[in-house]
């Protein structure tokens, strides 16, 4: 139905684009009367139709590609915007659905740290390619202000209306600061309901905060009014930007295994927790002394009882039974390779099991390890020696938690093989190759008109592109968003966010270094301050809110949707009441 709808929208354009007519040379002083041409008589005096003819001349545009329809009327510039904006929107959608089936088969990686999110900027760098490429400096210097709405928009865009948008409806119950999955019974309640995101979503906001130093780089000669380093800053944050750019990718490229080793490790906390708590609720005696101190004999009787067939030694079976009778039912823990660990932990002498002295010690490190996890403020020792094992517990659940564990039972409607991957690779190809395709063809009318638009209407062509053009280019992935928060999960939560800062991240090096390239190629000057400005307020503030929490509760979302009316206005404060340039 969708390439139906494109097929014939298609055909529309190019028979709007197709009608022509021919236009009669008059001067003002003819008398001369005009035949309609088939009773060879007079029909009209040319005086009557020569302010018409005139009118047209005036009201002629030049077309895109010479048949691509255009007009200098506001209501036929806004016709096209839709009909160019659903184009670019389709184009979108493909390479968001290409993306998604392109993922599935080849999984993370390559694919998903350096294709898929320069896929899905690609639509804002085509547009803001064309903007500064077209026609001569003078032409290409005032399209460019659509390329830098467009840019500033899908920002701010991003990191408002769709951030606080994703908070509302992915909002769950919070229980100790965490959300519970699937549970929303608070309502609207602004302090104890809200989304939980995993410790990957706030490195993927640090690292869009860390994003925007190109764009401080760049604007570093308009802060010290210096006009003999322009030129040289633009040179610095394209090198910076492309850098930041690469490195991004091997980050998002090697991020997946790092993520499991950290998982691993959480989970093997998880194990030793699990065991102290056991071992303190079977303990004969405190397992801490009077002094706060490790009680040997304590952990030695404790051996006694665990060591089955008494023969001095704790082997992997015994270690394994003791794992499956403290019953880890809120991980997926695989026994096997816990107990692994364990041997790992405390087998110094490499034979494949443990003595009585080797089960001392390392009991004795892991009771100082869960005090070190309580810190200096922590409960005391001696009687309260269990409340440090609950602090460590309550901690290492949480840390377990936000690691965002892929097995737990979260991703069952993700599970399951690929049916026929050879067809579902092929089709994933063509998607991104038509939206690929659709961008590229249409980017260029699209900025034309909105130029047109703003010459019809007097609205600077940079507000136009500022709301406008983010809805076409960010939709696809502003609905995806919106529906994996709507799950109401930790996990999705995280992706949804993650989605976000990864955006607005290749928004600041992809597009930011397309953009830098045009304006120093070309010779452009950048006159940008406001703009710049807002992107550094809005990525600032949102993301040193989420690199330093995982918890947004409801209340956050007004902060999001306030910057929104707050980075327009701002915008037109500095440029039109202040000239900022």
């Amino acid at each position: 139905m969708r390439f139906r709808s494109l097929i014939s929208l298609l055909f529309l354009l190019f028979f709007t684009s197709s009608a022509y007519a021919r236009l009669v040379s008059l001067h003002p002083s003819s008398t001369d009367l005009i035949s309609d041409g088939v009773n060879g008589e007079p029909l009209i005096n040319s005086r009557s139709i020569i302010k018409t003819v005139v009118y047209a001349e005036e009201e002629a545009c030049e077309q895109t590609y010479g048949f691509m329809p255009c007009t200098k009327t506001a209501l036929g510039n806004v016709f096209l915007i839709l009909v160019y904006g659903f184009l670019m929107f389709t184009a979108a959608t493909y390479l968001s659905a290409g993306s998604e089936l392109l993922l599935e088969i080849l999984g993370p990686g390559i694919v998903g740290g350096l294709f898929l999110p320069m896929l899905g900027a690609l639509p804002d760098a085509m547009l803001i390619m064309v903007s500064g490429l077209s026609g001569d400096a003078a032409t290409a210097q005032t399209q460019v202000s659509v390329g830098m709405g467009l840019l500033a928009g899908s920002t701010v865009m991003l990191l408002t209306v769709i951030w606080g948008t994703c908070t509302v409806v992915g909002k769950c119950d919070l229980r100790d600061s965490i959300a519970v999955n699937n549970q929303d019974t608070k309502g609207f309640h602004l302090k104890d309901s809200g989304v939980t995101v995993d410790v990957w979503t706030s490195y993927a906001a640090r690292i869009m905060a860390i994003s925007v130093i190109p764009f401080i780089i760049v604007q570093l000669p308009q802060m010290l009014d210096s006009t003999s380093g322009r030129h040289l800053a633009l040179l610095v944050a394209l090198i910076l930007s492309v850098l930041m750019l690469i490195s991004y990718c091997v980050y998002q490229v090697f991020q997946p295994w790092i993520q499991r080793r950290r998982l691993a490790f959480a989970k093997h906390k998880h194990v030793i927790s699990g065991i102290l708590r056991h071992l303190k609720q079977h303990a004969l005696g405190r397992l801490l002394d009077d002094e706060g101190q490790p009680d040997e004999h304590v952990i030695r009787r404790l051996f006694e009882t665990i060591d089955a067939n008494k023969d001095g030694h704790l082997s992997a079976a015994e270690l394994k039974a003791l794992i499956i009778g403290i019953s880890f039912e809120d991980i997926d823990l695989d026994k096997d390779d816990a107990v692994g660990k364990v041997l790992q932990d405390f087998d110094k002498t490499l034979d494949e099991q443990v003595d009585q002295e080797e089960f001392v010690r390392g009991i004795k490190r892991w009771l100082i390890q869960a005090m070190g996890a309580a810190g200096p403020s922590g409960p005391g020792a001696g009687p309260r020696t269990m409340k440090y094992l609950d602090h460590f517990h309550v901690q290492t659940k949480r840390e377990h938690a936000l690691l965002g564990d892929d097995d737990n039972g979260e991703n069952d409607e993700e599970s399951g093989e690929v049916a026929d991957p050879k067809w579902v690779t092929i089709k994933a190809a063509l998607l991104l190759l038509l939206g690929a395709a659709i961008a590229a063809a249409f980017a260029d009318p699209l900025v034309d008109t909105v130029n047109n638009f703003s010459a019809a209407t007097g609205i600077p062509s940079f507000f136009i592109s500022f709301i406008a053009l983010p809805l076409a280019t960010n939709s696809s992935e502003a609905v995806s968003a919106i529906i994996f928060a709507s799950r109401k999960k930790i996990r999705t939560a995280s992706l949804t966010f993650s989605e976000l800062c990864g955006g607005v991240t290749m928004n600041n090096i992809l597009c930011l270094s397309v953009f830098l390239a045009i304006v120093y190629l070309r010779g452009l000057t950048w006159n940008f301050s406001s703009e710049v400005l807002v992107i550094l307020i809005v990525c600032l503030v949102m993301g040193g809110f989420a690199s330093f929490r995982t918890t947004y509760p409801l209340w956050t979302c007004f902060i999001a949707y306030l910057l929104y009316p707050f980075s327009l206005g701002l915008v037109y404060i500095l440029d039109y009441w202040f000239g900022w340039a």
